[in-house]
């Protein structure tokens, strides 16, 4: 596009002076000494120029916009399609950054581009959410190790497994073309990095407030909590908002075959706090840890040769576990039992204590001999 120059005098204001100054035969040497002579420049630009401008109007079908120097520019229909997300939060008097994709078009109008400030504009309204903790309504898109890809408006976000609250945690592939509001926990546009937190939005508690009491918890406190949540693999415990898993192995020390059997959503319990992982929000509990071990002094309690009484839990083909207390099984092996006279689960029966394995938390036993061995003293 050719530079236009318009003079400010009209031909008649020209022709009406026959006598011109000597300075009017001064040619100008720098671009500041011609703007003195001529007044407005519509400055030359061409396709890939950056420019930043006021929005003067908008419409679903295109938004004008003051790119300054008397030009104006114009955010046609086809262009608004691919921006919808950014487009429809323009408004009027709002300042924006655009590219030049055609100088000047049958309409005598500069054709602009918005796309990269849209990319812009979306990350910046995912600082802002994450600063004041707003929620963030996302949509579920698909499956990816150790969590569920989530989409909004063309970003991707991702919501850990550990981030969900216990109604999802097993099965987050339920929520995938559903609406879903989290929390921001991560943003890095360089790594192109959005992690979130379905949990945090259930409970109600920004990432800030949740990093702020997780900070006043430590390893060994003993908390009181709610049961929010009942898994195969164990309970969930809703402290003060924030939600904390009881593994199946630290519910008892004795073997827990189906949590539901031990407790509902809605109970009341008492935990002692293994771990605090700040990085994930969450707590890592324990039930079974307030009460005493009773492998401590198990030797004191179940001398080697003692002869013992239990139940039989459970039947393998390797042998039978026979529980003498709550915590403490011991194995009688396959080749200590007589063909024929397998235990049955849930049968009582008398045994010998014949070894145990304080480290290894294991103990042998041997069946009651009917006679004794040749040789026996």
């Amino acid at each position: 596009m050719k530079i236009k120059i318009q003079n400010p005098k009209s031909k008649d204001q020209s022709d009406k002076s026959s006598v011109k100054s000597p300075k009017s035969h001064i040619e100008p040497e720098t671009m500041d000494e011609l703007l003195s002579q001529v007044g407005d420049v519509a400055l030359s630009i061409k396709k890939g120029d950056k420019v930043e401008g006021t929005v003067v109007s908008t419409s679903p079908k295109e938004i004008l916009v003051d790119i300054g120097k008397k030009s104006f520019g114009i955010l046609a229909e086809w262009e608004l399609e691919q921006v919808k997300d950014y487009a429809i939060t323009l408004k009027v008097g709002d300042k924006i950054a655009a590219a030049i994709i055609n100088p000047e078009n049958d309409m005598g109008y500069t054709v602009l581009s918005v796309r990269s400030a849209s990319t812009q504009r979306r990350w910046d309204i995912l600082k802002e959410k994450q600063e004041k903790g707003d929620d963030l309504d996302v949509t579920g898109y698909e499956m990816a190790k150790g969590g569920l890809l989530v989409e909004w408006q063309g970003l991707r976000g991702f919501i850990p497994s550990t981030q969900f609250e216990s109604n999802y945690a097993t099965n987050p592939s339920v929520l995938i073309g559903r609406s879903i509001k989290v929390k921001i926990l991560e943003i890095d546009k360089a790594l192109n990095r959005i992690v979130l937190s379905q949990k945090a939005a259930a409970l109600g508690i920004t990432p800030t407030a949740l990093k702020q009491k997780l900070a006043g918890i430590k390893t060994d406190d003993t908390l009181q909590g709610i049961i929010s949540g009942i898994a195969p693999f164990g309970i969930f415990v809703d402290v003060d908002g924030i939600e904390g898993l009881v593994h199946i192995s630290e519910i008892a020390w004795e073997k827990v075959g189906n949590p539901a059997t031990l407790y509902k959503v809605g109970q009341g319990v008492e935990v002692l706090v293994l771990e605090v992982n700040q990085r994930e929000g969450k707590l890592n509990l324990s039930i079974k840890r307030l009460t005493p071990d009773p492998w401590k002094n198990i030797l004191d309690r179940y001398p080697l040769e003692t002869t013992v009484k239990g139940k039989v839990t459970r039947v393998a083909p390797y042998g039978v576990f026979i529980q003498l207390e709550p915590g403490i099984e011991g194995l009688l092996h396959v080749s200590k039992i007589t063909q024929g006279e397998d235990p049955k689960e849930g049968e009582e029966i008398s045994c010998v204590i014949e070894s145990i394995d304080e480290v290894k938390r294991k103990i042998s036993l041997t069946l009651i001999p009917k006679e004794k061995p040749v040789g026996y003293r």
